[in-house]
């Protein structure tokens, strides 16, 4: 791959991953009224799927929302407005961090309720089609959200219909604190998905990169087979379920997971990756130094 998409992709995650630091670090001054849901651990997932529906896709993301929107947009002064509350935020500092939304952008809304807007990725699907104007929607969400109903009966339409829309699913292994096997009474997803007329793929990686190739392949198949496409990537959530600590205390998961997770960091791995393309280490730390200030500078105008 190119040193300037590998590039790309690591700068969103590395600006996800350091917007979410400065978060943790302000979040005790008590200015940011809103509950935070945070992508670090998972910030590939968005960067790689956004990076391949291009511009002119459409998303419908989830509560998760930090790592889509500022994929989806690169737009650190409208995100922290809206945190802090204030009227240069996504809506005017009045839906906070679980409803982030650009529809001028690309990313159509995200929701708080659970499997909520995968629906609605299924109406603007029907619409690109209707318009047959050939953009491609992504309705994208985490592993609780395939234990609605409503993804079922989204997924089931989308094939009967034939319609131009990628379901994402972002399977951290808990719906809040349970674990997949505690409520789903079947070992593979993508199992059953196949068993639909879609085409489906599966990432079990942190490589940004690897996934990014499985999106673009999901991209493409429909539109050469005019069918939706289906694409599961394993991750695994770094801290609480809402809240910015770890909570490894409760008991439901494990210290020792979440170190063997570190190890393979997606921002790590690509990091690496760049090094060993043949970028130097001042190359990489320029770009790294520049988001940290644009970050800082996005925060201080919140503020």
């Amino acid at each position: 791959m190119t040193n300037e998409r590998g590039l790309d992709l690591y700068r969103k995650m590395y600006q996800i991953r350091r917007a979410e630091e400065l978060i943790i670090e302000h979040y005790h001054e008590d200015e940011m009224k809103t509950p935070m849901h945070m992508s670090m651990g998972q910030e590939a997932v968005a960067v790689a799927v956004c990076h391949a529906l291009g511009p002119q896709g459409q998303v419908f993301g989830f509560y998760r929302s930090h790592a889509m929107f500022l994929a989806k947009t690169d737009d650190l002064e409208r995100f922290f407005g809206e945190l802090y509350g204030r009227v240069t935020g996504t809506a005017q500092g009045k839906s906070g961090s679980m409803h982030l939304a650009a529809p001028e952008q690309g990313l159509m809304c995200t929701s708080a309720v659970v499997g909520s807007s995968i629906p609605l990725a299924v109406g603007a699907a029907f619409a690109n089609k209707q318009k047959r104007n050939n953009v491609i929607t992504c309705a994208h969400f985490g592993d609780g959200a395939v234990d609605e109903g409503v993804f079922w009966e989204s997924l089931n339409v989308a094939c009967v219909m034939k319609l131009p829309v990628l379901f994402v699913c972002e399977d951290n292994g808990l719906a809040v604190h349970t674990a997949g096997r505690a409520r789903q009474g079947y070992k593979s997803i993508t199992d059953i998905v196949s068993k639909f007329e879609c085409s489906v793929s599966q990432a079990d990686t942190t490589d940004v990169e690897a996934i990014c190739d499985l999106a673009l392949e999901a991209v493409e198949s429909i539109r050469k087979t005019q069918r939706p496409a289906f694409l599961h990537v394993k991750c695994y959530r770094y801290l609480e379920h809402v809240g910015i600590a770890t909570d490894f205390d409760a008991g439901y998961r494990s210290e020792a997971e979440f170190v063997e997770w570190k190890k393979k960091d997606s921002l790590l791995v690509q990091r690496q990756k760049l090094l060993g393309a043949g970028l130097s280490e001042d190359d990489v730390r320029h770009v790294e130094v520049l988001l940290d200030e644009r970050i800082r500078q996005s925060i201080r105008k919140a503020k």
